[in-house]
């Protein structure tokens, strides 16, 4: 049996179980247990299935296209987008030229900034509030208002990004997937997180437990494009594919 013929059967067989043992793969594929144990290697660094001891389960990516309005999301995991809001906001630096992505965890990090050396973009409109309220130096993104997460979207804001070069970005998602990577249910939303992350330096990713092996329509990054922030890691296999800084570690 060829290499991509074993790969389709394994994935076949957890598509059915969830979970499956290097034993009874041996035996389905008739093959050693060596080569079972590469093959789940190999799917599991391309995030295809999560490698565990003795054998494989199923990643369950979840598929969401809805999303909360500021106020829901504000109130959901409270304490633990504390620890990464705290987090993220000490790794500003003097001079930094920062850009602050709309969402509810980044806007918590605004209470633990201190540098007021740096200089803050953002597209989120009380982002830019509490921003100039605590003394900071900063600038809001032009365009069209979104509502419900109180972003500013659009060509206007795709417009002023081509101006700007980040040291740092911190970007809110609504999805974390090894294969489809830093997703959001809006497109003018993701358009705006995927063009402001690419004029970042550093990128990073402030995520609570409930944004990974979750889908949403637009892929605004891939999974190595930023340092995921967040509070504790409960699914290891994204280790491999890009760094991740834990609150607490």
């Amino acid at each position: 049996m060829l290499t991509e013929e074993r790969y389709a059967a394994i994935l076949r067989l957890l598509a059915e179980k969830k979970a499956v043992t290097v034993t009874e793969l041996t035996r389905l594929l008739n093959t050693s247990e060596s080569t079972v144990r590469r093959d789940l290697s190999s799917l599991h660094k391309s995030g295809r299935l999560y490698k565990v001891y003795g054998g494989a389960t199923a990643i369950d990516n979840r598929y969401s296209a809805s999303e909360e309005d500021m106020h829901t999301k504000s109130s959901l995991f409270t304490e633990e987008k504390v620890g990464i809001a705290r987090l993220a906001a000490g790794l500003v630096k003097r001079r930094d030229f920062v850009y602050l992505d709309a969402g509810s965890t980044t806007l918590q990090m605004i209470d633990f900034l201190t540098e007021k050396g740096a200089t803050y973009v953002t597209n989120g409109l009380p982002h830019a509030s509490r921003l100039s309220a605590r003394g900071f130096k900063v600038f809001i993104l032009g365009g069209a208002l979104k509502a419900t997460t109180e972003a500013v979207v659009g060509s206007g804001a795709i417009r002023s990004l081509e101006a700007y070069n980040f040291t740092k970005g911190f970007f809110g998602t609504n999805g974390i997937s090894t294969q489809s990577g830093y997703s959001t249910p809006d497109a003018d939303e993701g358009e705006v997180k995927g063009e402001a992350m690419k004029r970042c330096k550093n990128a990073f990713v402030l995520a609570d437990r409930s944004k990974f092996n979750r889908v949403a329509p637009i892929t605004f990054g891939s999974i190595s494009s930023a340092t995921i922030i967040t509070g504790v890691l409960e699914d290891k296999k994204y280790r491999d594919f890009t760094t991740i800084l834990e609150d607490g570690e």
